[in-house]
C-alpha cells in the first residue's frame, strides 16, 4: 500500500473563471473512492488533470512522485462521461485494438464480462444502445490491470437493473491493491461500495472522509450527509 496520487495547491482556471481552487488531496492504493459534488462543482476538470487532458493553472499534480504523462498513463485506466469509441466498429474489433494499444490490457477478462453481461461481440456499437454502449466502455476500461480506475459517471445511463450487477462487475475485476475513484450522482447506489469519501464544491474540497467514519460520526448514510451539506 502506498499514495497513488497527490496533488498540492491545484488549481485550474479558464478565461479567468476558477474550476479547481487550489486544492489538497492525496489518493492511496487499495481503495474506492467516491468523488461526489453538484453539477459544476469541478469534478470532471479535476478528472481530466489527473489523466492528462488538462494541464493545471499553478500547484503540483503528481502520480507516485512522478509528473502527470506517458508513465502515469500507463498505470491509470480511465472511464469519461462522454463516448470516445467508433460507433461503426464491432466489440470485438475495439477490443483486438485494446490489446495491442495497451500492455496491461486482458482480453480474456473482457469477453468473459461481456458474456456476463449478454453483450454479443460481433455487433457494432451503433447498433446498442445508450445503457449497452456504456456496459462496453466499462468493460474496456475494467479489463486493464491498472493501478488506478477513475470512472466519470459510470452507471448513469445504465437501467437500475444492471446497476448492481455492473457494479459486482467493477469489484470483482480489480486488483484489490488498486484503487478505482467513481464519480457519480448517484450516490445511494453505489455507497455500499464506498471505502472513502470526497465532496467537492465549487473548485474546492468540502469533505474528505472514511465512510466508516461519516456513519459512526454523523449517524447517517453518505447520501444522506451529502443531501443536507449540498441542500439537495
Amino acid at each position: 500500500m502506498g499514495t497513488l496520487l497527490e496533488c498540492k495547491d491545484l488549481t485550474k482556471s479558464f478565461s479567468g473563471k476558477t474550476a479547481i481552487d487550489h486544492i489538497d488531496l492525496s489518493i492511496e492504493s487499495g481503495h474506492i473512492i467516491g468523488l461526489l459534488g453538484p453539477n459544476g462543482s469541478g469534478k470532471t476538470t479535476l478528472i481530466k488533470m489527473i489523466n492528462g487532458l488538462l494541464t493545471p493553472t499553478s500547484g503540483t499534480l503528481y502520480y507516485k512522485e512522478n509528473p502527470i504523462g506517458v508513465e502515469s498513463k500507463r498505470h491509470i485506466s480511465y472511464l469519461p462521461d462522454h463516448s470516445y469509441l467508433n460507433m461503426n466498429q464491432r466489440v470485438k474489433e475495439i477490443i483486438a485494438f485494446f490489446q495491442d494499444f495497451y500492455e496491461d490490457f486482458d482480453s480474456e477478462r473482457a469477453y468473459d464480462m461481456l458474456q456476463k453481461l449478454n453483450i454479443n461481440p460481433n455487433d457494432s456499437l451503433k447498433s446498442m444502445s445508450k445503457g449497452t454502449k456504456e456496459k462496453v466502455q466499462l468493460i474496456l476500461v475494467m479489463s486493464r490491470k491498472a493501478e488506478l480506475y477513475i470512472l466519470d459517471e459510470p452507471i448513469a445511463g445504465v437501467d437500475p437493473a444492471a446497476r448492481d450487477y455492473i457494479l459486482d462487475v467493477i469489484l470483482t475485476n480489480y486488483d484489490p491493491s488498486a484503487s478505482i475513484l467513481i464519480s457519480t450522482h448517484l450516490i445511494a447506489d453505489i455507497e455500499n461500495i464506498l471505502d472513502q469519501v470526497i465532496f467537492i464544491q465549487n473548485g474546492q474540497i468540502r469533505l474528505s472522509s472514511s465512510v466508516d467514519d461519516i456513519r459512526a460520526k454523523e449517524g447517517k448514510s453518505v447520501d444522506a450527509l451529502f443531501r443536507e451539506v449540498f441542500r439537495c
